[in-house]
Parts: structure tokens; C-alpha cells; sequence
């Protein structure tokens, strides 16, 4: 079906009109309003500084206090729709410990309490800036247009002249009704972006004073946030490369390290047999080979732990399909071919399988297992689910410990369920 180029304009004219409407009764009751604010608060502060040394000043300057605040509120919602977003409420100051006298004068020692009462004096300036020439392009547009329907009715003596006679065009009644439409579509066509700035000047006075202070803390606090996930991540992945590597030393010390050890005793044993037994010479070298080729194999195992070949070569859904082959317990894989994923990814994802599948062989006594990696919008969603024992856990001093560094230090999170005698269901989620 092909758009015509008006149906495709209308979202946006509906768009331009509904901003024009919300931005000129921004400004239509900004102005009183700022009249309304500096008629409070302007009095009613100094009455308060001026009676404080009678103490009668102190609870009319809470009360000022109180009341810009209230007023500040409403402008927060009203400037909302002006920037097309929420805005918060901001931190104000509290002090429960305090006693009523201190809790009482606490607004005086609140920044943003000064910051509203600062608005509620000034903002009239750009409120009235704003009324001016939002009624000013109103009024132009409006009377422009429809001048030739009534300009007709209004009086004219022989001292009269109007705008078009002032700046030398004919008196004509035709040539003043093209002069007033011409005006009026001037006014018009440049309605939006006039009455749109008139809008943001106030609005961005009343968001500077009222919401800079608590963006910029927000702000901050989201830097700190994510400096503190970004500190935890480098710690994840410093304790996952430290668990990883002595696992590695471990596994090497008791596996290849020892069958290279009793190599050198069976071969040192065959150098001495050859001359008084051969036949027991050649026996213990073929028990060397059998060692050596028992220790290549678990060589090959460890380093398909570390970065295996298949995984590289062939992407995640291969490496998969051969780790679940070489499980011990019966596994259902749920494995989609799909795009080649970040390397840290795939690798991240693959050994949470790997490692899940060696939980589930040596602890679980776990009848089938289900693997499902599943590809969302913005991650990756690995799923490990046994029928066995239960009783996992990620706390420190467990298996799953270093499994659970391994994701944080993708970014990932992991998540175990895992009741005793109800199984284990382990769900690591990896942002791509």
C-alpha cells in the first residue's frame, strides 16, 4: 500500500498543532501566575526579615518558604508537558532528629528552597517577555486573517487613519484586506516557532531554578552508580581469572602432572628392563604410550575449557552441540542457529554450560538435563535445568561462586533455583 505525502504529513501537523496548544497556555497562565507569585512572596519575605528581630518574622518566613515550594510544585507539572517529560520532585532537606525549632527553620538551610523563592521573584520577567509575544502573534494572525469580515464596522473620521494608510498604501478597502491577510499570514506562518520559543524561555528559567540542582544529583548519583558497576565487574573478573587459573593449576597438578610422573618412572623402568627382561620392557612401553595418550586427551580436555577450537571455528551452537555430546547424563538441547555473537559473549555463555554440565554429572544424580540459550533484543538468555538433587547455591565458598564472577564480569547476571530434592534451574543473562 503506498502513503500519499498528506497522509504521511498529518501525524506531524496534528504534532505541531497539539505543541501550539500546549505552549500557549503555558504562557497564557505563566503570566498570572508570576504576577500572583511576586505579589506573595516578594512582601511576605521581607515583612519576614523585617520582623525577625521580634521573632514574629521567623514563622513568616516558614510560611514563605512553604508557599514557593507549593508554587514551585505546580510549575514542575506544568513545565512537563513544555519538554514532553516527568519531571521529579526534588530532595528537599529534612532534619527528624532535630527539635521542633530546628525542623522548623530547616528551609532556611535548604538550597532549593532559596532556589524556589528565587523563581517566585523573578519569574515574571520572562512570563511577561513570553505573554508579550505570544498574544502579540495571536493577535496578528487571528485579527490578520479575519480583518476583511469585520474591519469594514469600525469608525473612521476624517482624522483616522489606520496601519496600512500610516506606511503610505492606498486607502482602498480592498488594499487594507490584502494588507491585513498578508500580515496575517505572516503572523501565522511563524506562530510555532515564536510562541515554541516564548515557551522555553520560561520554561528553561523555571527548569534551571527548580529542577537544575536535582538533575545535576542525579546525574552524579548515575556516574557513581556506574562507576561502582564498573568497579565490581573489574573485581568479578579478577576473582574469575584467579578461580580459573587455579582450577587450571589444580587440574593439571592432578591429572597430566601425575600420569607425566609415573611416565618417567615406567620409561625409566623400561630403560632398565631391556637388558635383563625385554619382553617386561616392552610391556611397561606400551603402558607408557597408553599414559601418554591418556594424557593428551585430558590436555585436549583442558584446553577446550579454556578457549576450545569448535567454539572459535564454528560458533556457539556447534560448541554446544559437542559439549552436550560428551556429557555423562542424557541433555535436551534448545539451541538455535543464529548471527555470530560477541567473542567475550559466546565465550562467557559457553562455559556457563560447560561448567553447569560438570555440576550436573559429579553432584546432581540428575536422570536428563535441558539446555536452552535463547537470543533476546538486548541480551542473551542461558537456561540450565536438571532433574537431580538440588541444593545449589552461589554463595561464596560453593561451586557456582566463580561461575557467578565469570557473568558479572560480562556484565551478565545470574540467577540459581535450586530446592533441595526439587532440581536446579541456573539462568545467566548476558548483554550483547
Amino acid at each position: 500500500m503506498t502513503t500519499t505525502y498528506a497522509e504521511a504529513a498529518a501525524p506531524v501537523r496534528r504534532s505541531v498543532i497539539r505543541q501550539i496548544g500546549i505552549d500557549t497556555q503555558f504562557v497564557l497562565l505563566g503570566f498570572p501566575l508570576g504576577i500572583i507569585a511576586i505579589s506573595l512572596a516578594m512582601p511576605l519575605f521581607w515583612l519576614g526579615v523585617g520582623t525577625t528581630i521580634i521573632w514574629i518574622g521567623l514563622p513568616i518566613l516558614m510560611g514563605t518558604m512553604y508557599m514557593v515550594r507549593g508554587l514551585a510544585t505546580v510549575e514542575r507539572a506544568r513545565i512537563g508537558p513544555v519538554f514532553g517529560r516527568r519531571f521529579q520532585h526534588p530532595y528537599y532537606k529534612t532534619r527528624p532528629d532535630a527539635g521542633p525549632i530546628g525542623r522548623m527553620l530547616t528551609p532556611l538551610i535548604d538550597g532549593q528552597s532559596w532556589l524556589d523563592l528565587l523563581h517566585a521573584i523573578f519569574r515574571f520577567i520572562p512570563s511577561t517577555i513570553a505573554f508579550v509575544f505570544v498574544v502579540t502573534w495571536w493577535s496578528g494572525a487571528l485579527g490578520g486573517l479575519s480583518w476583511g469580515l469585520w474591519g469594514w464596522s469600525l469608525p473612521s473620521g476624517p482624522d483616522d487613519q489606520d496601519l496600512p494608510e500610516l506606511l503610505g498604501f492606498d486607502s482602498s478597502y480592498g488594499t487594507k484586506v490584502a494588507f491585513y491577510l498578508a500580515a496575517g499570514v505572516f503572523f501565522l506562518g511563524t506562530l510555532y516557532w515564536v510562541v515554541r520559543a516564548a515557551a522555553l524561555l520560561e520554561a528553561y528559567f523555571a527548569k534551571g531554578l527548580l529542577s537544575g540542582v536535582n538533575d545535576l544529583r542525579e546525574q552524579v548519583a548515575a556516574a557513581n552508580a556506574a562507576r561502582q558497576v564498573a568497579q565490581e565487574q573489574k573485581a568479578a573478573a579478577v576473582s574469575a581469572e584467579a578461580t580459573a587459573l587455579r582450577r587450571l593449576e589444580r587440574d593439571i597438578h592432578d591429572g597430566p602432572q601425575q600420569r607425566l610422573v609415573r611416565l618417567a618412572m615406567d620409561l625409566g623402568r623400561a630403560e632398565q628392563q631391556f637388558a635383563t627382561d625385554p619382553d617386561a620392557a616392552r610391556a611397561t612401553v606400551a603402558e607408557a604410550l597408553t599414559q601418554t595418550r591418556e594424557t593428551l586427551d585430558e590436555l585436549r580436555a583442558l584446553s577446550r575449557g579454556i578457549a576450545p577450537p569448535i567454539l572459535v571455528d564454528r560458533g556457539l551452537q556447534a560448541a554446544l552441540t559437542a559439549l552436550a555430546g560428551r556429557c555423562t547424563v542424557p541433555v535436551i538441547l534448545e539451541a538455535p542457529q543464529f548471527e555470530r555473537l560477541d567473542p567475550a559473549v559466546e565465550s562467557t555463555a559457553y562455559f556457563v554450560v560447560a561448567e553447569s554440565l560438570t555440576n550436573v554429572a559429579k553432584h546432581s544424580n540428575a536422570g536428563e538435563v535441558l539446555v536452552s540459550v535463547q537470543r533476546a533484543v538486548s541480551g542473551l538468555l542461558v537456561e540450565v535445568a536438571d532433574d537431580g538433587v538440588g541444593g545449589a547455591s552461589l554463595a561464596k565458598g560453593h561451586g557456582l561462586a566463580g561461575l557467578d564472577d565469570r557473568v558479572r564480569a560480562a556484565g551478565g547476571v545470574l540467577h540459581v533455583e535450586s530446592p533441595v530434592g526439587g532440581g536446579t534451574r541456573l539462568t545467566a543473562a548476558l548483554p550483547l
